[in-house]
């Protein structure tokens, strides 16, 4: 009996080993995504008086929704540009031989510029295209062309630029296995029934790949609609998408007691990500059928 008890008590040490080694995971979870999201969620509905639904209502004002408009747009445009153009770069680095330098310079380069951003990125940009930036000074003095023009750079036709500077590579990472799972046998199979390529592209490899791409176009959505650091080191006056307008609501030394406004917008952000992340969930579930 002590030595069936000793082994029961052996084995439910280990059981709980691996539910411990997650702990620190858990524990960052905890930290830095549960407890700010209920901060946000229970400071949109406070107020100095107590519990309101003000901040809430004041979402629908014209400042928050041409904020939210936006943003929307910009995470748009640039998902599309960003789909676009890694999707058609991630195809012609993977008809190429797989051990190729060409293959493993561009992954190493894409991931490298996925994660940049920030106060580093807007000064490359600022260096290179802005009013004294290197290109805009060459063009300038040669043929005589001012591609500054009004400060396009310090709108939201230059957040488009910068942005799709990150996103681009970003749609390379993650769809490049997307594209490695369209095994060449499955062309073979197309051929031998007498499809063209034509055929093959538009009834095969494309319904194949549509929830993929639908699912990485979501997912720079989301990439671009979060995005704050990039934004608020190159427009410095302003508010011409919705993290800003939650800097604003929060620093502002003009519009004071507007905290609690800016947890509201936080709030509609989490919202705004939490439903296109839910729907790339569900693409990927579709992908990973035939990914598999």
């Amino acid at each position: 009996m002590a030595k069936a008890s000793s082994a029961g008590a052996g084995r439910r040490i280990i059981s709980v080993g691996p539910s411990l080694a997650l702990l620190p995971f858990l524990t960052y979870l905890f930290i830095f995504l549960v407890v700010p999201t209920v901060t946000v969620v229970v400071g949109a509905f406070q107020s100095d008086a107590g519990l309101t639904t003000a901040n809430v209502r004041a979402l629908g004002s014209e400042a928050a929704l041409t904020a939210l408009w936006k943003s929307v747009l910009l995470s748009g445009i640039t998902a599309v540009i960003g789909a676009v153009l890694g999707g058609l770069l991630a195809y012609l680095v993977l008809v190429g031989p797989p051990n190729s330098p060409l293959r493993r310079i561009t992954m190493a380069v894409s991931g490298v510029l996925a994660q940049m951003g920030g106060v580093t990125l807007a000064f490359a940009f600022i260096a290179t295209l802005g009013y004294s930036g290197v290109v805009t000074e060459a063009l300038r003095s040669w043929p005589g062309i001012d591609i500054f023009g009004s400060g396009w750079l310090f709108g939201l036709p230059g957040l488009v630029v910068v942005y799709s500077y990150f996103q681009i590579p970003l749609m390379v990472i993650v769809f490049m296995p997307a594209l490695q799972g369209v095994r060449p046998q499955f062309r073979e199979a197309a051929v031998s029934l007498g499809a063209s390529t034509r055929q093959y592209w538009l009834q095969v490899a494309f319904p194949m790949l549509r929830p993929a791409f639908l699912g990485s176009m979501l997912l720079l959505f989301a990439n671009a609609f979060a995005a704050y650091a990039t934004a608020a080191a190159l427009v410095s006056q302003g508010n011409p998408i919705l993290p800003l307008f939650i800097r604003a609501a929060l620093t502002s030394e003009i519009l004071l007691g507007q905290q609690n406004l800016g947890f509201a917008l936080a709030l509609e952000m989490i919202v705004v990500v939490s439903v296109v992340m839910t729907l790339y969930a569900v693409l990927l579930r579709r992908t990973a059928r035939w990914l598999q």
